[in-house]
């Protein structure tokens, strides 16, 4: 193992005391709940799907 200098051997320590609290627990970055398409895209292709389904129907009473 290398030697370490005291100001080294602190540093660890704490490092080393800094990581043990955290150890085991999760981090608290929650990702978003946002949806990948905005509100505008999700009505445009209701639209176009129940628009298309209309169309069908009408087509096949006439």
């Amino acid at each position: 193992m290398a030697i370490q200098t005291p100001k080294q051997r602190i540093a660890n320590e704490r490092f080393y005391k800094r990581n043990q609290r955290n150890l085991g627990k999760s981090r608290n970055t929650q990702q978003s709940s946002r949806l990948p398409l905005s509100k505008t895209w999700i009505v445009v292709l209701l639209f176009l799907l129940i628009g298309g389904g209309v169309l069908q129907l009408v087509s096949l009473l006439l």
